[in-house]
């Protein structure tokens, strides 16, 4: 291997690393925060919470446009870092010490504002090292993976004492290697270190003009519709498996899900060997995260197998999705336009994760599901059929 390509295997290394112990303490204090608002409030609070996490989200793409435009990735990563870390603890302690629910909702959407504007920065620094969907999937899934581990663990652990302080550090501090890792973040999507700056060896400084990025309407919309019809169960599975088949349950369904997320990365590289539109992938993976729910309500294995699909067919399309907006995007807004598509992602799960609850309890979610799955199934096949004939 080549001395760059050594660097830019290291740098990965590293950008992974810290992805991953940042993810691990986010789902472990994430899903001690669901499970309180199951306790409190039941699905609708639960509802409440995970909506106002995804609208947070939303809000992140035009606010981390704007930054990205003005500060370097480094100067970005360690503003959301800290923002983050502040109000991950805040939030979770309002929640404990009874605070009316919608000012802790506040609360945890700009808290989701700066995870994802610094989600966006780290995702188009692994584009700037590694740009095939491959290595995007791989970064997904780990981290995917290593959250369903932390949701895992949360569910086994009694939040009173010792266990409630090891909970509030865990969460707090596992954005340290975040921060760190900032210090040798090259992407700027403004005048600067352009975002393939790492792509090769060399002197890897390219000025590129200031300027509003052109965003990828259709795909940034067909992303948030694919998201809206099938990632609702899958974004409330703590709650669903709680109210299902018990607190317990939720550690099987985390174990299940990292178990799919692990091989997402093969699935895609299958599909992508297939030469397949998006248009018939996309619903299709959302065909994936819709079916094993069919079986959820009746059995705890088809909670299970429901997770191990969900985990496999969310990485796998949002890594897809994610590869394809910054492998087109122009120089120096990838930042920008990966903001974006978590944004339309969320947008769209939002929009699942409220009515969800309002429109069905927990044990009729099956049908819910089933019919979410033949609507895509039904997308998918049309534009299938439209592609053979054009060739």
């Amino acid at each position: 291997m080549t001395p760059g390509g050594r660097r830019r295997a290291g740098r990965l290394r590293e950008l992974m690393v810290s992805g991953l112990v940042d993810s691990f303490g986010l789902s472990l204090g994430w899903t001690v925060f669901n499970l309180v608002a199951v306790d409190r409030g039941g699905l609708a609070l639960a509802g409440l919470f995970n909506a106002a996490m995804l609208i947070g989200v939303v809000l992140s793409a035009p606010v981390t446009g704007r930054l990205a435009r003005h500060l370097h990735g480094r100067t970005l990563l360690l503003l959301a870092g800290g923002t983050e870390g502040v109000l991950r603890v805040a939030t979770l302690a309002a929640l404990l010490a009874g605070w009316d629910g919608k000012l802790v909702a506040a609360g945890i959407v700009v808290m989701h504002i700066a995870a994802y504007a610094g989600f966006a920065a780290m995702r188009a620094e692994v584009a700037a090292v590694d740009a095939r969907p491959q290595a995007m999937t791989r970064y997904a899934l780990s981290i995917a993976a290593v959250e369903a581990a932390g949701a895992g663990v949360a569910a086994l652990l009694p939040l009173r004492g010792h266990f409630q302080l090891a909970v509030f550090l865990v969460y707090g501090l596992s954005l340290v290697p975040t921060i760190l890792t900032a210090r040798r973040a090259r992407v700027r999507d403004s005048a600067g270190v352009d975002a393939g700056a790492d792509a090769g060896p060399g002197p890897a400084r390219t000025r590129v003009r200031r300027r509003r990025p052109r965003l990828p309407w259709p795909v940034l919309t067909g992303g948030g519709f694919v998201t809206l019809l099938a990632a609702g169960p899958t974004l409330l599975s703590v709650a669903l498996a709680s109210e299902l088949h018990g607190h317990t349950a939720v550690a099987g369904a985390a174990i299940a899900f990292s178990a799919g997320c692990l091989l997402s990365s093969s699935a895609v590289s299958l599909v992508d060997r297939l030469r397949l539109p998006i248009q018939v992938t996309w619903p299709l993976w959302g065909v994936g995260m819709l079916a094993g729910w069919l079986l959820a309500p009746a059995h705890l294995l088809g909670l299970f197998f429901a997770q191990f699909l969900s985990g496999l067919s969310m990485t796998a399309f949002e890594g897809g999705m994610d590869a394809r907006i910054a492998r087109d995007a122009a120089p120096g807004t990838v930042t920008t336009v990966l903001a974006w598509s978590a944004s339309t992602r969320a947008l769209g799960g939002a929009v699942a994760v409220r009515l969800l609850p309002a429109l069905v309890a927990a044990p009729a979610i099956g049908l819910t599901s089933g019919v979410a799955a033949a609507t895509l199934a039904a997308a998918a096949l049309s534009a299938f059929v439209r592609f053979r004939t054009a060739r």
